[in-house]
Protein backbone atom coordinates (compact mmCIF):
# COMPACT_ATOMS: atom_id res chain seq x y z
CA UNK A 1 0.00 0.00 0.00
CA UNK A 2 1.12 3.19 -1.14
CA UNK A 3 2.06 5.67 1.65
CA UNK A 4 0.01 9.17 1.89
CA UNK A 5 1.68 11.96 -0.13
CA UNK A 6 3.11 14.53 1.93
CA UNK A 7 0.32 17.60 0.79
CA UNK A 8 -2.41 14.55 1.59
CA UNK A 9 -1.28 14.90 5.12
CA UNK A 10 -1.21 18.23 5.63
CA UNK A 11 -4.53 18.91 4.28
CA UNK A 12 -5.78 16.35 6.69
CA UNK A 13 -3.99 17.83 9.64
CA UNK A 14 -5.50 21.31 8.98
CA UNK A 15 -8.73 19.46 8.92
CA UNK A 16 -8.54 19.10 12.84
CA UNK A 17 -7.49 21.77 15.25
CA UNK A 18 -3.77 21.72 16.61
CA UNK A 19 -5.22 21.44 20.01
CA UNK A 20 -7.11 18.21 19.15
CA UNK A 21 -5.30 14.94 19.65
CA UNK A 22 -4.65 13.09 16.65
CA UNK A 23 -7.58 9.66 16.70
CA UNK A 24 -5.01 7.33 17.78
CA UNK A 25 -4.81 8.95 21.64
CA UNK A 26 -8.24 8.52 21.86
CA UNK A 27 -8.04 4.53 22.08
CA UNK A 28 -8.37 2.80 25.62
CA UNK A 29 -9.19 6.36 27.14
CA UNK A 30 -13.10 5.38 27.59
CA UNK A 31 -12.79 7.73 31.47
CA UNK A 32 -12.54 10.62 29.07
CA UNK A 33 -16.17 9.25 27.81
CA UNK A 34 -17.31 9.63 31.30
CA UNK A 35 -15.74 12.90 32.19
CA UNK A 36 -17.75 14.31 29.34
CA UNK A 37 -21.12 13.09 31.30
CA UNK A 38 -19.75 14.18 34.11
CA UNK A 39 -19.59 17.83 32.64
CA UNK A 40 -22.96 17.45 31.02
CA UNK A 41 -24.59 16.60 34.04
CA UNK A 42 -22.89 19.83 35.52
CA UNK A 43 -23.90 22.43 33.08
CA UNK A 44 -27.48 20.42 33.72
CA UNK A 45 -27.54 20.93 37.38
CA UNK A 46 -26.40 24.80 37.25
CA UNK A 47 -28.98 24.94 34.70
CA UNK A 48 -31.75 23.79 37.04
CA UNK A 49 -30.30 25.97 39.99
CA UNK A 50 -30.21 28.72 37.50
CA UNK A 51 -34.29 28.40 37.28
CA UNK A 52 -34.84 27.06 40.66
CA UNK A 53 -32.66 30.47 41.97
CA UNK A 54 -34.92 32.59 39.31
CA UNK A 55 -38.24 31.60 41.20
CA UNK A 56 -36.39 31.92 44.31
CA UNK A 57 -35.48 35.53 43.63
CA UNK A 58 -38.80 36.59 42.25
CA UNK A 59 -40.68 35.18 45.84
CA UNK A 60 -37.76 37.47 47.65
CA UNK A 61 -38.57 40.36 46.09
CA UNK A 62 -42.20 40.28 45.87
CA UNK A 63 -43.00 41.92 49.22
CA UNK A 64 -40.06 43.31 50.41
CA UNK A 65 -39.19 45.52 47.28
CA UNK A 66 -42.57 46.83 47.46
CA UNK A 67 -43.16 47.54 50.50
CA UNK A 68 -46.72 45.89 51.11
CA UNK A 69 -46.65 44.79 54.48
CA UNK A 70 -47.03 47.27 57.63
CA UNK A 71 -47.99 46.34 61.61
CA UNK A 72 -48.33 48.93 64.35
CA UNK A 73 -48.53 47.87 67.52
CA UNK A 74 -50.44 49.34 70.38
CA UNK A 75 -49.32 48.24 74.10
CA UNK A 76 -51.68 48.20 76.90
CA UNK A 77 -50.63 48.14 80.32
CA UNK A 78 -47.79 46.07 80.72
CA UNK A 79 -49.26 44.22 83.65
CA UNK A 80 -51.81 42.41 80.95
CA UNK A 81 -49.37 41.21 78.79
CA UNK A 82 -51.90 42.35 76.22
CA UNK A 83 -51.35 44.61 73.09
CA UNK A 84 -53.89 45.46 69.86
CA UNK A 85 -52.44 45.59 66.31
CA UNK A 86 -53.24 46.20 63.08
CA UNK A 87 -51.27 44.78 60.11
CA UNK A 88 -51.51 46.46 56.56
CA UNK A 89 -51.23 43.68 53.22
CA UNK A 90 -51.28 44.33 49.44
CA UNK A 91 -52.30 40.71 47.65
CA UNK A 92 -50.99 41.18 44.13
CA UNK A 93 -51.31 37.12 42.69
CA UNK A 94 -54.28 37.03 40.60
CA UNK A 95 -57.27 34.19 41.84
CA UNK A 96 -56.01 34.52 45.55
CA UNK A 97 -58.80 35.21 48.03
CA UNK A 98 -57.61 34.02 51.05
CA UNK A 99 -54.89 35.07 53.76
CA UNK A 100 -53.05 33.25 56.58
CA UNK A 101 -52.04 34.74 59.74
CA UNK A 102 -50.04 32.48 61.85
CA UNK A 103 -50.03 32.97 65.30
CA UNK A 104 -46.43 32.92 66.96
CA UNK A 105 -45.95 30.18 69.41
CA UNK A 106 -46.32 31.38 73.00
CA UNK A 107 -48.87 34.09 72.22
CA UNK A 108 -52.98 33.72 71.88
CA UNK A 109 -54.99 35.55 69.55
CA UNK A 110 -58.39 37.25 70.23
CA UNK A 111 -61.00 39.21 68.58
CA UNK A 112 -59.74 39.25 64.70
CA UNK A 113 -61.36 41.39 62.40
CA UNK A 114 -60.59 42.46 58.73
CA UNK A 115 -61.65 44.62 56.29
CA UNK A 116 -61.14 45.75 52.86
CA UNK A 117 -59.14 49.28 52.70
CA UNK A 118 -60.19 49.79 48.74
CA UNK A 119 -63.86 49.46 50.31
CA UNK A 120 -64.26 49.46 53.59
CA UNK A 121 -66.16 45.92 53.52
CA UNK A 122 -65.98 43.65 56.28
CA UNK A 123 -64.23 40.45 56.12
CA UNK A 124 -65.04 36.75 57.60
CA UNK A 125 -62.33 35.61 59.90
CA UNK A 126 -61.99 32.10 61.78
CA UNK A 127 -59.08 31.63 64.34
CA UNK A 128 -58.61 27.71 64.02
CA UNK A 129 -56.14 25.51 66.10
CA UNK A 130 -53.96 21.86 65.96
CA UNK A 131 -56.48 19.17 64.10
CA UNK A 132 -59.05 22.02 62.70
CA UNK A 133 -56.05 23.74 60.57
CA UNK A 134 -55.19 20.05 59.18
CA UNK A 135 -58.68 19.28 58.78
CA UNK A 136 -59.67 22.21 56.63
CA UNK A 137 -56.83 21.30 54.19
CA UNK A 138 -54.93 25.01 55.30
CA UNK A 139 -51.06 25.05 54.50
CA UNK A 140 -49.67 27.02 57.08
CA UNK A 141 -46.09 27.05 55.97
CA UNK A 142 -44.68 24.58 58.74
CA UNK A 143 -45.73 21.50 60.56
CA UNK A 144 -48.99 21.27 62.29
CA UNK A 145 -48.75 20.44 66.16
CA UNK A 146 -51.66 20.62 68.70
CA UNK A 147 -50.22 24.25 69.97
CA UNK A 148 -50.73 25.82 66.38
CA UNK A 149 -53.00 28.33 65.55
CA UNK A 150 -53.87 30.76 62.49
CA UNK A 151 -56.64 33.14 61.85
CA UNK A 152 -58.30 32.56 58.40
CA UNK A 153 -59.17 35.70 56.11
CA UNK A 154 -61.55 35.64 53.32
CA UNK A 155 -61.95 37.76 50.88
CA UNK A 156 -63.12 38.03 46.75
CA UNK A 157 -60.17 36.45 44.39
CA UNK A 158 -57.89 39.61 43.42
CA UNK A 159 -58.96 39.72 39.86
CA UNK A 160 -56.32 39.53 36.77
CA UNK A 161 -54.58 42.85 36.48
CA UNK A 162 -56.07 44.18 39.93
CA UNK A 163 -54.94 44.17 43.57
CA UNK A 164 -56.35 43.83 46.93
CA UNK A 165 -55.27 45.97 49.94
CA UNK A 166 -56.65 44.05 53.52
CA UNK A 167 -56.24 45.26 57.49
CA UNK A 168 -56.01 42.81 59.41
CA UNK A 169 -56.85 43.69 63.48
CA UNK A 170 -56.04 41.77 66.01
CA UNK A 171 -55.70 41.34 70.19
CA UNK A 172 -52.51 39.69 71.38
CA UNK A 173 -51.08 37.91 75.04
CA UNK A 174 -47.69 37.08 75.20
CA UNK A 175 -46.66 36.71 78.77
CA UNK A 176 -42.65 36.17 77.48
CA UNK A 177 -42.40 38.88 74.97
CA UNK A 178 -44.41 41.47 76.52
CA UNK A 179 -43.77 42.47 80.40
CA UNK A 180 -43.58 44.27 83.40
CA UNK A 181 -40.09 43.59 85.05
CA UNK A 182 -39.50 45.89 88.85
CA UNK A 183 -40.96 48.99 87.50
CA UNK A 184 -39.88 48.99 83.72
CA UNK A 185 -41.78 47.48 80.77
CA UNK A 186 -40.23 45.52 78.43
CA UNK A 187 -40.78 44.76 75.10
CA UNK A 188 -39.04 41.96 73.20
CA UNK A 189 -40.17 40.96 69.55
CA UNK A 190 -38.57 40.13 66.32
CA UNK A 191 -39.66 42.15 63.61
CA UNK A 192 -39.80 40.70 59.96
CA UNK A 193 -42.16 43.11 58.12
CA UNK A 194 -40.53 45.90 56.39
CA UNK A 195 -42.29 48.50 58.20
CA UNK A 196 -43.46 48.16 62.06
CA UNK A 197 -44.12 50.22 64.77
CA UNK A 198 -44.50 50.19 68.55
CA UNK A 199 -47.05 52.68 70.59
CA UNK A 200 -46.31 52.85 74.20
CA UNK A 201 -49.62 52.83 76.58
CA UNK A 202 -50.62 55.71 77.92
CA UNK A 203 -48.47 57.29 80.59
CA UNK A 204 -45.09 56.20 79.80
CA UNK A 205 -41.83 57.00 77.94
CA UNK A 206 -39.27 55.51 75.99
CA UNK A 207 -35.67 54.68 77.90
CA UNK A 208 -33.65 52.58 75.53
CA UNK A 209 -34.04 50.84 72.44
CA UNK A 210 -31.82 47.77 71.04
CA UNK A 211 -32.36 48.92 67.42
CA UNK A 212 -32.51 52.40 66.13
CA UNK A 213 -36.12 53.91 65.44
CA UNK A 214 -37.96 57.12 64.96
CA UNK A 215 -39.30 58.14 67.85
CA UNK A 216 -42.47 60.38 68.21
CA UNK A 217 -45.37 61.80 70.31
CA UNK A 218 -49.13 61.27 69.53
CA UNK A 219 -51.54 64.12 69.12
CA UNK A 220 -52.73 62.24 72.66
CA UNK A 221 -49.72 62.29 74.56
CA UNK A 222 -48.76 58.59 73.80
CA UNK A 223 -44.60 57.55 72.39
CA UNK A 224 -44.86 55.65 69.05
CA UNK A 225 -41.52 54.44 67.80
CA UNK A 226 -41.11 53.41 63.59
CA UNK A 227 -38.63 50.53 62.89
CA UNK A 228 -37.64 50.10 58.53
CA UNK A 229 -35.94 46.92 58.22
CA UNK A 230 -34.71 46.63 55.49
CA UNK A 231 -33.10 43.20 55.59
CA UNK A 232 -34.48 40.01 54.61
CA UNK A 233 -34.28 38.53 57.85
CA UNK A 234 -35.95 39.85 60.87
CA UNK A 235 -34.82 42.62 63.57
CA UNK A 236 -34.77 42.08 67.55
CA UNK A 237 -36.35 44.67 68.78
CA UNK A 238 -35.97 45.62 72.48
CA UNK A 239 -37.69 48.27 74.41
CA UNK A 240 -37.72 49.47 77.84
CA UNK A 241 -40.05 52.37 79.53
CA UNK A 242 -40.63 53.48 82.40
CA UNK A 243 -43.87 55.31 83.43
CA UNK A 244 -44.22 59.00 83.52
CA UNK A 245 -43.50 60.93 86.66
CA UNK A 246 -46.77 62.11 88.36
Amino acid sequence: MNAPRPDAARRRDLRRPRWLPAPAFWRGRGWLRGLGVCVGLSLAAEADAQTRGSAALTERLAERAAQTREIVYFLQQPETHAFDLYHDYTETRPGVGRYLNVVRPGSRVSNPSAILLDTGQPLETRTLRGADITAAGLDIGEPVRPESEVVSIEFPPVPPGHTTRLRIAETYTDSVRYRLEGDELIWDRAFGRPANAVVLPAGWYLTHSAVPGTVSRLADGRIRIDFVNPRLDEIQVLLVARRRPR
